[in-house]
């Protein structure tokens, strides 16, 4: 799925099942068929992402009606399942990207965003 942010296009793996969602970016780095990961959550309300076991520093872009409610910059991998700090915020979606991306290209909490199919 494309995501677009402002003149930003993200291509992205779309995550949707309980158990993908659940396993998110663990071990995972993006590649050239994906710059970001889309999560489709089963419903709309308070999320709460984490970076246990994630290989990459990641923005978490949480999203309600196609505008962006909050922004989580640079979150760093933690590997102490105890230890790992909750990224919470209000949406149905939540777009995951390289960490500093939103900063480096300018994206903004009250953006607008756009979906198209590959």
């Amino acid at each position: 799925m494309i995501v677009k942010i402002k003149d930003n296009i993200f291509q992205c793996k779309v995550v949707v099942s309980h158990n993908a969602i659940e396993n998110g970016m663990m071990g995972k780095n993006f590649n050239l068929n994906f710059n970001g990961m889309l999560f489709m959550m089963p419903s709309r309300g308070e999320q709460s992402f984490w970076m246990y076991n994630c290989i990459v520093p990641l923005d978490i872009i949480m999203m309600d009606n196609n505008k962006i409610t909050k922004i989580h910059h640079n979150c760093q991998p933690c590997y102490d399942v105890n230890g790992c700090e909750n990224y919470d915020g209000f949406g149905d979606m939540i777009l995951e990207v390289a960490g500093d991306t939103c900063r480096d290209l300018g994206i903004n909490e009250g953006d607008e965003v756009s979906f198209s199919s590959l």
